[in-house]
């Protein structure tokens, strides 16, 4: 189960780097590509908002 980035997102890139697999494009709001996401939760790990969270 992939994770996802919710409207909190801030785009502060603090996911962008701890992502394993670069499964996290840039946006107004990031997205993470579901195919390409291992579900490790590294990403929500460091959000400041609290934006990420498993699908």
């Amino acid at each position: 189960m992939a994770y996802v980035i919710n409207d909190d997102c801030i785009a502060c890139g603090s996911c962008l780097d701890e992502c394993p697999t670069e499964a996290i494009a840039e946006g107004d709001i990031y997205t993470i590509d579901a195919d390409a996401c291992t579900d490790c939760g590294t990403c929500a790990d460091v959000c400041p908002t609290d934006a990420i969270h498993p699908a």
